[in-house]
């Protein structure tokens, strides 16, 4: 079930608040947290009836080991194995179901074979939900949770808001707001402003996600067809899909939790107004930065065993990122390209020094560094879409080939959406030599200036107060995405 769904809109969202609310209201909070978990599992469970199994058999596995490590407090050695064994077997069913085929691909290749993929199922966002445990059970074996019951766990994995897609939120962020349930009373204000930043995600993702996300899979499909100018279109056009989708589901998230009364962490803040790779990591995927500083960059030493190893740790961590974000070489090169100007970022900042640093953080120096850092990403990005290491190589030594000619019809074609191409009939601009163009040049020039001027989403939402036109205007855009729904796709990193 996807949050842009009929079944999700209409029938799942307003079902989930009803009974939510109906056992809150009445002081009932382990009935609301039940009925909570309850209806995580029908949206997991609406993908394939078997990814339910498989969620429900590794939380029942990982609430076993916590309980195992609680009996064994004062126990250091015997804690500390159980945490491996934990932290094993979740990292197994992760390499089991993502890794496999990669693995024997390149154990083939280098035996001179040919290897024909195993039909292995990849259940929606196994990454997530597999990092989300091992962080309990290294908290938990810390001693930071004491006393979770299995029903708060469980809460805990499947909230549905953040199941497939994160964020990752820590126990601290997420457990005391469900025990709060049942006890605060029903704040219709920040209800509103949760359906006003679902709505915002659901334009990021419907009307500006997907009509890039055309474009793109056509010119991925069809780079013998492509020329320089349309090559390097499409490195802008993945960089502005990515965003929007992956924006636009952080907002769907939060604001759905808004309605429920509990807050999500910030995952995505304007990563592109990032004035360099260093800042862009502080923005983009917040949780799942924090999650690989804390239990994978301290533990190997940190920054505390000099600058050499913590350039070590550094690199470690994003080829790490890579491997996470997809089983491919090409993630690989990605990540390693993000690690390597990370590192010579760090080493530049350290011998300018931190006064230096603040001195050039605006002005002209501030806008070039947002330039140029949003123009290395775009770059980086094309191995993340790309099929393969070539493919992405094939799509950037196109921009060099100096063939620049009139932009492929087909691909400006995917901007033309049917609301905005009549008004342009109208007109009669449609019959102009350019005006099959317009469009395109109109959504990725308005799409720049909202990612580098405009505000967040969710700073947006949280000025909305209730009132007549706000509703007005909020049913308006709704109805607007509702009418889209039957040509948008699902989100990109559903595949992580």
């Amino acid at each position: 079930m996807l949050f842009h769904s009929y079944l999700f809109v209409f029938i799942f969202l307003p079902v989930s608040l009803a009974g939510y609310y109906l056992l809150a209201g009445r002081g009932k909070g382990a009935a609301a947290r039940l009925w909570l978990a309850a209806v995580s599992l029908w949206f997991y469970g609406s993908f394939r009836a078997v990814y339910l199994l498989i969620l429900l058999g590794s939380a029942v596995f990982n609430y076993g080991i916590y309980l195992r490590m609680e009996k064994r407090r004062d126990a250091d050695v015997a804690g500390r194995l159980w945490l491996a064994f934990g932290a094993c077997g979740n990292l197994a069913l992760l390499a089991y179901f993502k890794y496999t085929n990669f693995f024997l691909e390149n154990l083939y290749r280098l035996g001179g074979k040919e290897f024909t993929a195993w039909k292995i199922l990849l259940p929606v966002g196994i990454s997530f939900f597999t990092f989300q445990q091992i962080s309990f059970l290294a908290d938990g074996y810390r001693g930071e949770i004491r006393g979770c019951g299995f029903l708060d766990y469980l809460l805990y994995i499947v909230y549905f808001p953040k199941l497939v897609e994160g964020p990752l939120a820590k126990h601290e962020e997420l457990l005391p707001q469900f025990a709060a349930i049942g006890k605060n009373c029903f704040d219709g204000e920040r209800f509103i402003q949760g359906i006003a930043l679902f709505i915002m995600g659901l334009l990021k993702k419907v009307i500006l996600a997907d009509t890039f996300g055309g474009a793109v899979d056509y010119g991925y499909s069809n780079l013998a067809l492509m020329h320089g100018l349309d090559a390097a279109l499409l490195v802008v056009f993945y960089a502005l899909q990515l965003y929007f989708d992956f924006s636009g589901y952080c907002d769907m998230a939060r604001g759905v939790s808004w309605m429920f009364g509990i807050e999500l962490p910030v995952n995505f803040n304007s990563p592109y107004k990032a004035g360099d790779i260093v800042d862009f990591w502080k923005r983009w995927h917040i949780t799942l930065n924090r999650f690989f500083t804390k239990y994978v960059y301290i533990p190997l030493g940190g920054n505390r065993r000099g600058k050499w190893r913590t350039y070590r740790n550094l690199l470690a961590v994003f080829f790490l990122s890579g491997i996470w974000h997809g089983a491919g070489w090409n993630f690989i090169l990605w990540g390693m390209m993000h690690g390597v100007l990370y590192v010579l970022t760090r080493m530049w900042q350290g011998r300018r020094g931190a006064a230096c640093s603040r001195k050039a953080a605006g002005g002209v120096r501030r806008l070039a560094g947002v330039a140029a850092t949003f123009l290395y990403v775009s770059v980086a990005w094309v191995y993340f879409r790309a099929e393969s290491v070539a493919q992405g190589n094939e799509l950037l030594v196109k921009i060099f080939r100096n063939d620049f000619v009139r932009v492929n019809r087909n691909l400006a074609g995917y901007f033309n959406l049917d609301e905005f191409w009549y008004v342009l009939k109208v007109l009669r601009l449609d019959r102009w030599e350019f005006g099959h163009y317009i469009l395109m040049a109109v959504i990725t020039a308005g799409s720049l200036l909202l990612i580098f001027f405009g505000k967040n989403a969710a700073q947006a939402a949280e000025r909305m107060k209730p009132g007549i036109w706000n509703a007005v205007l909020l049913a308006v855009l709704l109805l607007w995405c509702v009418l889209s729904f039957s040509n948008v796709s699902t989100f990109l990193y559903f595949n992580f």
